[in-house]
């Protein structure tokens, strides 16, 4: 069998043998001494391995097909589940960037997670129709970094305002990366910009990226996840995401692929959802391209990323008002006083809109 890679039977319904790449030819991986847990998931962890010499905390840095790799004072080691965590508990899925409790008996190759420590923000979205879950894409992040290419024409602000709302919702911060800027004409690479900041507002970061030789951006970028931070990259497959990460990193880590020219679409070239560590700064979780980002149950972040907008709502004559054409529309007025832009307005009722609909095609028993 190869050096690089081992066979591993993982749980689930098929119990298919699953090939994962051996630990010993990760690169990039972060140690654990520079991944902090929270007081309150010390305290949590404190509590549950009083008494057990062979449980340790560890931070799940990669999963392979859903196998996760742990990184712990130890080193890094591949991770069972403990029978508790396979019933169907609603907390019993991990994610990228979850403290757990962490049994590593002596002698073992193989640790066993016994529990997920409390998350501090939750990346998610909704994956499924209507009777569909939310899905933790990343775990304890403090920013998001939404990578957006640019090109001939202008963007659309859709996918950066609900990304800026998934972000909110969990309490992390978020920016913007504009990449492959060099598509771009000046003109429309200043619209770009003048758009997102009248939608989002003048304090959510926005910088330009050109290429992995474009020093000057890639240090924008670093900036942006210092030393102690965790940030996941949100994109579609196409956004630039690993030529980003490879020219943070300063070597080619990561797969690039090629972007059709029909749909300027790209395909999926990252498989595992992983943390690479940034030489002189922080940590950043790799993503696979997401074709899609469902608002469910996101109303929080909505008021979080447009608080002008649903301040004003509350002064509406009708509860059930739309902000479009309704009498008594405390919404529409605020408007018309430059409380915000029209932009801002279209991208909340957009995506309010959305959330609306999604909730009421939910099946009954769904609980968010």
């Amino acid at each position: 069998m190869s050096k690089r890679a081992h066979t591993v039977r993982k749980k689930g319904a098929d119990r298919a043998d699953a090939v994962l790449p051996a630990l010993s030819s990760l690169s990039d991986i972060p140690e654990f001494s520079v991944l902090t847990p929270s007081e309150r998931q010390k305290s949590a962890f404190g509590e549950m391995a009083a008494g057990e010499s062979d449980l340790h905390m560890g931070c799940v840095v990669r999963l392979d097909r859903g196998y996760p790799a742990v990184a712990w004072e130890g080193g890094l080691v591949r991770a069972e589940f403990a029978a508790g965590l396979t019933k169907g508990e609603a907390d019993s899925r991990v994610a990228v960037g979850d403290w757990v409790v962490l049994r590593v008996p002596e002698g073992h190759d193989k640790a066993q997670i016994e529990a997920i420590l409390p998350r501090e923000s939750d990346v998610a979205r909704w994956r499924g129709g209507a009777r569909g879950e939310r899905q933790t894409l990343a775990a304890n992040v403090d920013i998001v970094l939404v990578a957006q290419a640019l090109g001939a024409r202008r963007i659309s602000m859709d996918r950066i305002a609900r990304s800026a709302v998934i972000a909110a919702d969990c309490g992390a911060h978020v920016a913007v990366v504009f990449t492959k800027a060099d598509r771009a004409e000046a003109d429309v690479l200043e619209a770009d910009v003048t758009l997102v900041r009248a939608v989002l507002g003048p304090e959510v970061p926005v910088v330009v990226t050109s290429s992995a030789r474009d020093r000057a951006g890639v240090e924008d970028v670093r900036a942006l996840v210092p030393r102690g931070t965790i940030a996941i990259v949100l994109g579609e497959s196409g956004a630039g995401k690993s030529t980003l990460l490879n020219a943070l990193l300063g070597h080619e880590a990561l797969e690039t692929g090629a972007v059709r020219a029909r749909d300027d679409k790209g395909r999926h070239t990252t498989v595992a959802r992983r943390m690479v560590a940034l030489p002189g700064g922080g940590v950043i979780v790799d993503e696979p391209g997401l074709r899609s980002l469902p608002l469910v149950g996101h109303e929080r972040g909505l008021r979080l990323v447009f608080p002008r907008i649903a301040e004003a709502a509350l002064g509406c004559r009708f509860r059930d008002c739309t902000h479009t054409h309704e009498p008594g529309c405390a919404v529409r007025e605020a408007l018309a006083e430059g409380e915000f832009t029209p932009d801002s307005l279209d991208a909340y009722l957009a995506l309010a809109t959305e959330m609306r609909e999604s909730a009421a095609s939910l099946d009954p028993d769904i609980v968010l």
